[in-house]
């Protein structure tokens, strides 16, 4: 099978097949990053393998937005593509002894990877959740030029400006909470055209502590990637503990990996302060790990993960929420 790797830029794709591993010996190209250029990449790739389309091993990093039209284009042409994350292939990288950094270099370090390292096939996201997220996306940007806008105008009201200024703040901050009611009502309009979406977002509801911002939020996330566990969708959201341990005499306190989308992360630190109060499963918990010693932020932060795990087995078991029977012991 071939393996070729993607340097993936906003104007630009850097490829590099790996034709032998052992010497190095690769053919490069550069394509424009256009729809164009990713035609222009299919024939060169089977020009130069000799290869079915089928049997191309495609590697490229996550990039933000720039590689998710060549990913689609590669797997709508029914080659194997993987996205692997940045930092890995950079890690990697580092264990190969490279210093220099240089597009062609990059290429060959993920031709590399894809070899050694056989990383997972990418598949696109369902239609329905790439709108999803975008919309959220959306919501999320509204959200933050509304938290601005307050912040101008509390600035302008103690500082005592003119009127006309006051006046025109507080006319935009009413035009985005106007946009921010309308984008809220797309969301419930398209989870409501899918059913399934519309039936994940009822299982989730019915977890106490959950309402329409996180069960969205949720849906975006689980509904977005194959996740095998519950534990591998607490790593990706972020909310699992890294230890920093060595030896006899290094005992760093443990912390929250933050390793995914810190706002989504904001908004599961409120819904787990109210799953304390209302949630009977996390508030055992948490009033178990208090009285075993840890801190309320420690015990707060193992809500968080004991909500993202409450989520992904509402979701994948499709039962509505159930409360664990507690026993005598944790009364």
């Amino acid at each position: 099978m071939a393996m070729i790797g993607i340097d993936v830029s906003k104007k630009k794709l850097d490829i590099l097949w790996l034709k032998d591993v052992v010497t190095g010996k690769a053919k490069t190209r550069v394509i424009d990053n256009t729809p164009a250029g990713h035609k222009a990449l299919l024939a060169w790739a089977q020009q130069q393998t000799g290869e079915a389309l089928e049997t191309i091993h495609f590697i490229l990093e996550a990039t933000g937005i720039y590689h998710e039209a060549l990913a689609y284009a590669l797997y709508q042409a029914g080659t194997k593509v993987s996205v692997v994350n940045p930092a890995q292939v950079r890690d990697y990288a580092k264990s190969l002894g490279l210093r220099n950094k240089t597009d062609q270099k990059d290429c060959m370090v993920l031709a590399r990877y894809g070899v050694t390292q056989t990383p997972r096939l990418w598949q696109p996201e369902p239609e329905a959740v790439r709108t999803l997220k975008a919309l959220i996306g959306r919501i999320n940007a509204v959200e933050k030029d509304i938290q601005r806008e307050k912040n101008r105008l509390e600035k302008a009201q103690v500082a005592g400006v003119m009127e006309e200024v006051v006046t025109s703040i507080q006319t935009v901050l009413g035009q985005l909470e106007k946009e921010k009611a309308r984008l809220e009502a797309l969301i419930d309009d398209h989870m409501d055209q899918h059913p399934d979406l519309k039936r994940d977002r009822q299982l989730l509801e019915s977890i106490p502590g959950v309402g329409p911002v996180i069960s969205r939020y949720m849906i975006a996330v689980i509904r977005s990637r194959s996740f095998i566990s519950a534990s591998q969708c607490a790593a990706y959201i972020g909310v699992v503990p890294v230890h920093h341990e060595s030896g006899t005499s290094v005992r760093g306190r443990p912390r929250l990996s933050k390793a995914g989308d810190a706002t989504l992360r904001a908004k599961l630190y409120m819904a787990a302060v109210v799953c304390i109060q209302y949630n009977p499963d996390i508030q055992r918990q948490y009033k178990r790990l208090l009285k075993n010693g840890k801190t309320k932020m420690s015990a707060l932060c193992a809500a968080m993960r004991k909500l993202v795990y409450i989520c992904f087995g509402v979701l994948k078991h499709q039962i509505r929420y159930q409360a664990q029977p507690c026993s005598e012991s944790c009364a």
